[in-house]
C-alpha cells in the first residue's frame, strides 16, 4: 500500500459508528475495512474527522507508538464518539512521562498477593450469591445476583471505598461512561460528583490508611509524588474501570455462554477448558459499543502505509483487530481449543490494562460458579428479548434472566 493523505479526497469520510448496536454483533462495515483498509477515514459524532485503525497488525503498531498523545486527545477539538473529551490527570489521558511515574505508584495496588487475596474472597461472594439465587428459585437475574455484586465487591476492597457508600459512586457510573443515554452536562456533571466523591474519601481515609488503592494515593500526595488533580482523576479511572468494565464483561460472557449453549455445555463437560475459554471471550466479545478513547498524533506518521498527520486523531476498534484473518485462524468463531490467542482485550503498549489480573479472576470465579451450581442453566426467554443497556461505551445487558 502506497502512503495516502486525506487531503486529496473528495468526498467527506463515512459517518461514524457505523450503525446501532446489537446485543454482541459487529457491525459488518468493520470486517470490510480490516480487510480492505485496516487505517481509515471517517466523521465522528463529535470534534469531526478521525482516523479508525481495525487491523490487528497496524493496532499494535500505533498501541505501542509514543508519538500518538493521549494528553493531546483532551483537547475541546478532538475528534471523539463522546460528548465530552476525557479530562487530563487520568491515567488514560496521560503520556510518558507522567503516565509512568503515576501507573507505578497505583500499580503497587494490584500486586500479586493483592489479587490473590481477592480471588479467595471472590469465591466466597459467588458462594453467597448463588445461594440466595437458588433459593429464591427461577427466574433469577445473573446481572444483579452475580455480575453487578462481584466486581463491585472487588473494587470497593481494593480501593477502600467503605462498601455502604457504593450507592453513591454508583449512581455517578453509567452517567459517567455515556455516549448519548446522557447529555453533556449531565455527563460533567456525574464526572464532578464522583471528584468529590474521590476527594471526601481522601480526607476520609489520611487518619485511617493500610494497603488499598486509596492509602497509596494518600502516601503519594503525601510524599509530592502526585498532584491532588492526579490522585483523584486516577483513581476514578480506576474506580470506573474496575466495575464497570467487569460488571459488562461479566454479563457479557454469560450471555454468549447462554445464547449458544453448546458453548456451555462444552464447559460443563471439561472444565480443563475454562482457561482457555475465557481468552477466547475476552477475544471475540466486542465490549465497546464503539471505538477507542482517542489519541493525538504528535508529529506526522505513517501506520499500515497511510500518512497520519501531526494534530490528527486516531481511534480504533479492538473487537475488529481480534478478528482480523491475517493474525486468528477462523476468527469468527468461538474455539475454546484456540491454541494462539495473543488477544488486544487488555490492550498493548504502555496503556495496558493495570486490573488484567483482577479481571481474569473475576470472569473465572463468576462463570465457574455457575458450571459449579447449574449445569443446566438456560436463558429464561428467547435470545431477542434480553434488554440491553443502550448509549454506553460499553455494552451490557441490562438484566439476564435464567433458569434451571
Amino acid at each position: 500500500m502506497t502512503v495516502t493523505d486525506t487531503a486529496t479526497e473528495k468526498a467527506g469520510p463515512p459517518g461514524y459508528p457505523f450503525g446501532p448496536v446489537v446485543r454482541l454483533d459487529l457491525n459488518p462495515r468493520y470486517t470490510e475495512l480490516c480487510r480492505a483498509e485496516p487505517v481509515s477515514r471517517v466523521t465522528m459524532p463529535y470534534g469531526g474527522e478521525a482516523w479508525l485503525i481495525t487491523g490487528y497488525h497496524e493496532m499494535k503498531e500505533f498501541l505501542a507508538d509514543p508519538r500518538f498523545s493521549s494528553r493531546a486527545a483532551t483537547e475541546p477539538d478532538t475528534a471523539r464518539v463522546t460528548p465530552l473529551p476525557l479530562r487530563p490527570g487520568n491515567l488514560l489521558s496521560m503520556d510518558p512521562p507522567d503516565h509512568g511515574r503515576v501507573r507505578r505508584i497505583v500499580a503497587h495496588a494490584f500486586r500479586p498477593r493483592i489479587v490473590a487475596e481477592l480471588t479467595a474472597r471472590m469465591r466466597e461472594l459467588v458462594t453467597s450469591e448463588l445461594d440466595a439465587m437458588e433459593a429464591a428459585g427461577p427466574p433469577g437475574d445473573l446481572v444483579a445476583r452475580l455480575a453487578v455484586p462481584l466486581p463491585v465487591r472487588m473494587i470497593v476492597e481494593l480501593f477502600g471505598v467503605p462498601y455502604e457508600e457504593r450507592a453513591e459512586f454508583r449512581r455517578y457510573s453509567d452517567v459517567f461512561v455515556a455516549t448519548s443515554a446522557h447529555t453533556k452536562e449531565e455527563i460533567d456533571e456525574a464526572r464532578d460528583g464522583l471528584e468529590e466523591f474521590l476527594r471526601k474519601l481522601i480526607t476520609l481515609r489520611r487518619s485511617t490508611q493500610s494497603d488499598d488503592l486509596i492509602s497509596v494515593l494518600i502516601s503519594a500526595l503525601d510524599a509530592g509524588e502526585m498532584t491532588e488533580v492526579e490522585a483523584v482523576r486516577t483513581g476514578i479511572g480506576i474506580l470506573m474501570a474496575g466495575h464497570e468494565t467487569s460488571l459488562s464483561m461479566i454479563s457479557n460472557v454469560a450471555f454468549l455462554l447462554l445464547a449458544q449453549r453448546d458453548l456451555y455445555e462444552q464447559l460443563c463437560a471439561d472444565r480443563s477448558l475454562m482457561g482457555p475459554a475465557i481468552e477466547e471471550m475476552l477475544r471475540i466479545v466486542p465490549l465497546r459499543s464503539t471505538g477507542s478513547f482517542p489519541r493525538r498524533a504528535a508529529e506526522d506518521v505513517e501506520i499500515g502505509g497511510v500518512l497520519i498527520r501531526a494534530g490528527e486523531t486516531v481511534i480504533f476498534q479492538r473487537a475488529a483487530g481480534d478478528r482480523d484473518e491475517r493474525a486468528f485462524t477462523d476468527p469468527e468463531t468461538i474455539r475454546f481449543d484456540r491454541e494462539r490467542n495473543a488477544h488486544l482485550g487488555f490492550g498493548h503498549g504502555i496503556h495496558y490494562c493495570l486490573g488484567a489480573a483482577l479481571a481474569r479472576a473475576e470472569l473465572q470465579a463468576a462463570i465457574g460458579g455457575l458450571l459449579d451450581r447449574f449445569p443446566t442453566l438456560r436463558l429464561a426467554g428467547p435470545v431477542a428479548d434480553v434488554p440491553w443497556k443502550p448509549g454506553l461505551i460499553a455494552r451490557a445487558p441490562e438484566s439476564l434472566l435464567v433458569t434451571w
